[in-house]
């Protein structure tokens, strides 16, 4: 069964394996200040955001995300990065976080929650 759950202190080194992994998906490098600077941002959970999921108590599977005005009408939440370790796919761990991202939404106010994806993973 697939828990989400907000990210914790322990889960740092699994955490940023996994946004190590998604950088690489998209052909990218990061400085290593980029996973330390992204983690401290995540926790504090002020600006941009967090779940991660959890099979058997192993986090696999993460996404950040953040909330912004729209012009138009309510604010508007954005999930920005979302990644499943690949023995984890097939199991609905994504599916699962987009869920959880959508309640979270939600209860926030947020009209619309949307996500760009490389047009490889569709």
């Amino acid at each position: 069964m697939v828990t989400i759950a907000p990210l914790t202190s322990a889960e740092r080194t699994p955490w940023e394996a996994l946004f190590r992994m998604y950088i690489a998906f998209y052909g990218r490098t990061e400085p290593d200040e980029l996973y330390d600077a992204k983690w401290h941002e995540l926790t504090a959970g002020t600006r941009i955001h967090a779940l991660g999921a959890r099979l058997d108590g192993d986090l696999v599977g993460i996404t950040h995300f953040f909330i912004h005005p729209s012009t138009s009408g309510p604010d508007q939440c954005y999930l920005q990065d979302l990644f499943t370790a690949q023995e984890a796919r097939g199991k609905g761990v994504a599916r699962a976080l987009i869920a959880a991202v959508g309640d979270w939404a939600r209860e926030r106010g947020c009209a619309r929650l949307y996500w760009h994806t490389h047009e490889s993973t569709r």
